[in-house]
């Protein structure tokens, strides 16, 4: 009885290919991690955005002056309104107008932003087209 020995395969043919696969978990690390750190680069940015100056417009004799008070109180013209109805209803008949004229809100500006939100709705609700608002200019003329 003989005993055969066979040659033992060679190692070193087996390691020709490098293993690619830490590398790749590298980079998709690497990917991840500027994805996540670029929007937060690109937010906090300093910009300097532009500035509109206001134009004037007239006001026609059949625009609506609706004012709220820093208190909160609303005013149609000169004249106190006393609750929210007589607002809705007095922009009813606004609206059924034809043509119908424009309202200009002026609100107080120590006044709660809800006041002025209050009638800014019920004029939408009641359909009127076009609402403005009343501003003043800056002190320095800008």
């Amino acid at each position: 009885m003989a005993i055969s020995y066979k040659e033992a395969p060679d190692d070193d043919a087996d390691l020709a290919e490098i293993n690619t696969t830490p590398l790749v978990d590298v980079m998709l690390v690497l990917l991840i991690i500027f994805l996540i750190t670029i929007p937060v680069i690109n937010t906090s940015v300093a910009v300097r955005l532009p500035r509109e100056a206001n134009q004037l417009q007239q006001t026609l004799p059949g625009t609506v002056v609706i004012s709220v008070d820093a208190a909160g109180a609303s005013y149609w013209f000169d004249a106190r309104l006393s609750d929210a109805q007589s607002l809705r209803d007095k922009l009813q008949q606004t609206a059924a107008q034809t043509p119908q004229p424009e309202v200009h809100i002026r609100g107080d500006a120590r006044a709660d932003f809800e006041a002025v939100a209050r009638v800014l709705s019920a004029a939408q609700q009641a359909g009127i087209a076009r609402i403005g608002f009343v501003t003043e200019a800056p002190e320095n003329g800008h």
